[in-house]
Formats: C-alpha cells, structure tokens, sequence
C-alpha cells in the first residue's frame, strides 16, 4: 500500500510561493485537511467542511500575499496571544472576502448581564442563517501503550493535558451548538438560524510505533498527523534541521530561510540542549519541526511534541479519568 502524502507535502506543493507567515497560516485553516470526519455517525450531521474555490482562493491569497497590509491591520497581532482567537480571526476575514459574514464574536447575554455563551460564527447561507462554531485543535494519542478497549477519542489528550478529544467534542456539539435555541439568543440574532455545525482544523500525533494507517473512529482518514516523543526519545530523531513552532505558528508547515542565524538549529546537540534547559523549568509540551533545506530554503517535512520524560505517564491517568467520569455518567 502507497504511503499517503503528508500534510507537509501536499501544503509546500500548493502553496509554497506563499511566504508571509500570516497568508500562509490562512492557506492552511483553508485547504488543510479538517480534523474529523463529517459523514461519521457519532457527529449527528454536526460536523461542517469547508467548500472552496481552490483557483478563486489562490488567486485572492496570491494578492494578499503580495500586499498583505489589509490582512495585518485586521489581526492586529499585539493584541492575539491565543492560538485559538488566532485562527478565528484569519477565519473571520475569509468569510468578510466571502461576503456571508453576518457577525464574528456575538456575545449572548440574560437580563442580569450574565453571559450565556458566544456565536463564533454567524453566516449567511442563502436566504438563512448558519451558525458556525470553529475550533483549531492539537491532540497527542496516548493509550498506554496498549489498543483501548473504551473509545479511542478518550485518548487524544491536549499537550498541556487540560483537555481530550471526546471532552472537547462533547462540549461543543451539546453546549455551544445548542446556543442558537436559547431565550437569550433568539432575542439578539437577526432571524433564526437554520444550522449549527462546528468545524474544526488541527492536527493529531502519534508516537512512532503507532500504525500510520490507523484512523479513530469519527476522525479524518486524511487528517493531518504528527508524532510525538519524551525528551529521551528525541535523541532518535535525524533531521536537516529543527525548528521551534511557539504556539501561534502551530497551523501551516513551516518555511524558512536556511540561513535563518535565530530560528533554524542545524545541531541535534544544540537542540537538545535547548530542550533540556526548557524542561529543568516548564512541563509544557514543545512543538518542533523538523527542516528539509534545499536551494536555500528550510521546509518544514515533519513535526513532532517533545514531552517531558514522565508526560506519557501523566497523560494516561489524564484519559483514564476521562473513561471513568464519562462511564460514571457524570
């Protein structure tokens, strides 16, 4: 069986002339992959795809590409920290070019002033209204080593281990879809809404004995992978390079210059060293890329959470608990 091609490769092959890092990361929430898997029972028809114009899309992130002000006046980035409001402001100027946004952000409120929740996204469709919840998700596989015998959703833990898969999901499709039915809601929107669905983007990771073909169920069999290993394992991965991906840089596959003196580490011992010192103070999870360089261009081929040594350990109690409580009813 042929070995599917990466998210990397299929992104450096349909947009690497793009080069600003903010036009790139709106190319990827665009043509990636989504997460999950729209036709899967288990979402209840509440999952959303985008449909896009690829030749259309092109040729409008070609333009910004060449004059991307607009584009950076609208993130205003000294005042994003959060990966997650990040991509939902990206996603908000796409659907403003679209010409469907009807509101981004919609803030619902009781009487008292008690907020009730918030409409990602309000769309127009047609003549109705789409409400939109979007999420930008990154979630390492950890089952203990062993199959699960629970659902394997319950496995994906986020790095910092405040969240799973199934967690996240249960709360969006039961809670936030749920908003546009409320008294509250109902009072502020400009006619009801016909559909609430939730997209969500991201990527999954694996350790490296995980099988490459393998898919949970109701996850994307396309979607975009990554591995992940301890600080003592990473001692095992050859690469060209490596590069560091702070949080905000999270979406798109990475491209640098290969000369880059701050960014691109060329040394394994060196980046080794960088890891260590990280760890001796943070527990964080740290995401790096590992770099192709070819004809003075660093590309990003694979990615990889490095994790404290005793993470793994860590994670699956986090999932376990996650089994028990969903088991308890609770």
């Amino acid at each position: 069986m042929p070995v599917p091609e990466s998210c990397q490769s299929r992104f450096h092959r349909r947009w690497d002339h793009l080069h600003d890092v903010h036009v790139r990361a709106l190319a990827w929430l665009l043509d990636a992959p989504d997460l999950l898997d729209a036709d899967a029972p288990r979402w209840s028809g509440k999952i959303a795809g985008l449909d896009i114009d690829r030749a259309e899309v092109a040729a409008w992130l070609g333009s910004l590409e060449k004059s991307p002000a607009a584009l950076h006046a609208f993130l205003n980035m000294s005042s994003v920290t959060r990966l997650g409001r990040y991509a939902e402001k990206l996603m908000a100027f796409y659907f403003g070019w679209c010409g469907t946004l009807v509101a981004h952000g919609l803030q619902v409120r009781a009487e008292n002033k008690e907020t009730i929740g918030e409409f990602d996204f309000l769309l127009r469709e047609g003549g109705a209204l789409l409400h939109l919840e979007f999420a930008t998700k990154f979630y390492l596989f950890e089952a203990g080593g062993e199959a699960p015998e629970n659902d394997p959703a319950h496995y994906f833990v986020g790095p910092n281990l405040a969240d799973t898969l199934d967690a996240k999901m249960d709360k969006i499709l039961n809670r936030q879809l749920a908003l546009a039915r409320h008294p509250a809601a109902l009072a502020c929107l400009p006619q009801p809404v016909l559909r609430s669905q939730a997209l969500v983007k991201g990527w999954l990771f694996y350790r490296q004995d995980h099988e490459l073909h393998s898919v949970a169920p109701g996850v994307a069999a396309a979607h975009c992978r990554g591995g992940w290993c301890s600080l003592a394992e990473f001692a095992n991965l050859a690469a060209e390079g490596f590069l560091l991906l702070p949080r905000l840089a999270w979406l798109a596959p990475a491209r640098v210059a290969a000369d880059d003196p701050v960014d691109l580490v060329r040394d394994h011992a060196a980046m080794t060293a960088w890891l260590q010192a990280h760890f001796a103070g943070d527990a964080m999870p740290v995401m790096v890329a590992m770099m192709e360089v070819d004809s003075g261009v660093a590309r990003e081929v694979a990615r990889c959470f490095v994790v404290p040594d005793d993470w793994r350990e860590r994670a699956h109690e986090r999932a376990q608990r996650t089994v028990l409580r969903l088991g308890s009813g609770q």
